[in-house]
């Protein structure tokens, strides 16, 4: 599967708006083996800004294709400079109500599973398991040449070590870990090798104009196939690597229930939009089914 750039779409303005009847979501749940699909909106109480929604990252942001951190030694540098920033405070998130909400489920045996298109890991520090993470994770590195994988926080003190007094004021921080900065912020950041074989290090996640790994893939596929309905959280599904999932469960006559405060990709094959800010929804579903919602423990 390619993921495309496609940064906007137009939405359907013949579908009904919105709701704020929770109903269907904690009907679905209450049937059980419920399979979430969650997107960026889901982590933007963390502090983590989602791309499409009010004020989204997208407004002043172009994420970083594939190709072009391939192409060459200075969009890597300016990629790593400003991910390095970023992760100072992407790397500090910690979990909000939505995600702890969605654990609360799972330890009640309401789901099937949970596939995140996000790369912060927050499902699972709230308590979530067996979570597929479609696009990867950005607390792992790769190096695109020997494929070793190694853990972003060695990363992080190999940069430390190479930049010693960068610290730039970054104007925002994006859904991918990446913070705005000037090419003069960025100036002459070092990019440091892979230990193993000197090759080049890449965050463990794909990338626009990237493939997601085939056995991935298929994964989601079969947890879509042995599903009851597919809750969508905070996910606009303008990427097709998300859509394709609704797509498949709509043809199969699975229920599709969306939770997104804005208009979706995904809304002409949903039961139901809940027009509704993800930890209040979910908390007050959790609620409804007297269903504990705890945070989890430090970590």
């Amino acid at each position: 599967m390619r993921m495309r750039p496609t940064l906007s779409w137009t939405p359907d303005a013949s579908l009904p708006p919105g709701t704020t009847d929770l109903g269907p979501v904690a009907d679905a749940l209450s049937t059980g083996d419920v399979l979430v699909l969650s997107g960026a909106g889901l982590s933007t109480e963390s502090g983590i800004p989602d791309y499409r929604g009010e004020g989204g990252s997208l407004s002043r942001h172009t994420p970083i294709t594939y190709q072009d951190f391939t192409a060459g030694a200075q969009a890597r540098r300016r990629y790593w400079a400003r991910s390095h920033l970023g992760w100072r405070t992407f790397g500090r998130a910690r979990p909000n109500a939505g995600h702890r909400a969605v654990a609360a489920f799972g330890r009640h045996g309401l789901l099937s599973g949970v596939i995140t298109q996000n790369v912060d890991r927050l499902h699972q520090a709230a308590g979530s398991d067996g979570v597929v993470e479609l696009h990867g994770s950005l607390d792992r590195v790769v190096c695109l040449s020997c494929g070793d994988v190694s853990a972003r926080r060695e990363l992080a003190r190999r940069l430390e070590e190479a930049n010693a007094g960068f610290a730039p004021v970054a104007a925002a921080i994006n859904p991918d870990g990446d913070a705005d900065l000037t090419d003069a912020q960025v100036g002459d950041f070092h990019v440091v090798p892979c230990t193993v074989c000197g090759g080049i290090l890449k965050p463990d996640v794909v990338f626009f104009g990237e493939t997601v790994p085939p056995q991935r893939v298929a994964r989601c596929r079969a947890l879509v196939d042995g599903a009851t309905s597919l809750l969508v959280l905070g996910s606009s599904l303008t990427v097709m690597s998300g859509l394709r999932f609704v797509r498949q469960a709509a043809r199969a006559g699975t229920p599709v229930v969306i939770v997104n405060r804005d208009p979706t990709r995904g809304d002409q094959h949903a039961v139901t939009r809940v027009a509704l800010p993800l930890g209040t929804a979910l908390t007050a579903v959790a609620e409804r089914l007297g269903i504990p919602v705890h945070d989890p423990a430090p970590v």
